[in-house]
């Protein structure tokens, strides 16, 4: 059983479940209330704590949104995020990017579900739609800054994102090039991904994609910069 999983046991280490006793700790919870907040079985989060079973993303998931841990801090002591792996997540090169997560997922065993560039298109141009709608516009004006901040610096995408959202902001551009751009940002912001944004290390690579993507078509539609940079905005 050892061999079938390539990352490491929680067994092995229990970071997480001093991680998770020491937060419990903090706020005062016990692991019946942390049950009750994350509808995790009781028993279930003892078994994790006591290195007895591993936990799995969604487990994860709920933890930090109920004791506010970074996900990433959680990931890497659930024994899932290697750092040297993420240093070589991103890359320009979206073939490059596709093939890591399909590996990845094969790999792991996360997500029951093939990784596709259709996906991530699907999506946009459902997005691209929303974004011309006053929820949409909305969503992205109130929801942005708040998504970047609980990502941090993660990405070298989150720069070109930046820029599309005060573009987006100053409306000074046609209602076509606002529509392609919210896509990005709202794809970005909102928690439908193809690949959820919990599953690190490859969470956030769609997004990138999804940026590259947007780029590309804004450049060739709009006659931007041919090599789709974030100049094509100014």
């Amino acid at each position: 059983m050892k061999g079938k999983l390539s990352m490491s046991e929680s067994g092995k280490d229990n970071s997480l479940g001093l991680l998770l006793k020491d937060s419990l700790k903090k706020k005062s919870l016990s692991m019946r209330k942390l049950g009750e907040l994350t509808d995790i079985d009781t028993a279930t989060i003892s078994r994790i704590i006591n290195c007895k079973r591993k936990a799995t993303p969604d487990h994860l998931q709920k933890f930090s949104e109920c004791l506010d841990i970074p996900l990433d801090t959680l990931f890497t002591a659930a024994g899932y995020l290697q750092e040297q792996k993420q240093k070589k997540v991103y890359s320009n090169d979206i073939n490059v990017s596709i093939e890591y997560i399909q590996n990845f997922l094969e790999t792991s065993n996360l997500l029951n579900k093939k990784f596709s560039i259709k996906n991530v298109e699907s999506q946009l141009a459902m997005y691209e739609q929303f974004s011309q709608t006053e929820e949409g516009k909305e969503t992205i004006i109130n929801g942005f800054e708040e998504k970047v901040k609980k990502l941090g610096s993660m990405g070298p995408f989150i720069n070109q994102l930046q820029q599309m959202y005060a573009k987006f902001c100053s409306m000074k551009a046609s209602p076509p090039q606002l529509a392609v751009l919210g896509s990005a940002l709202l794809y970005f912001i909102l928690p439908v991904d193809v690949v959820p944004d919990y599953i690190l290390p490859v969470g956030y690579i769609d997004d990138a994609i999804a940026v590259q993507l947007v780029l590309d078509r804004f450049a060739k539609k709009f006659q931007g910069n041919p090599n789709g940079s974030s100049d094509s905005f100014e």
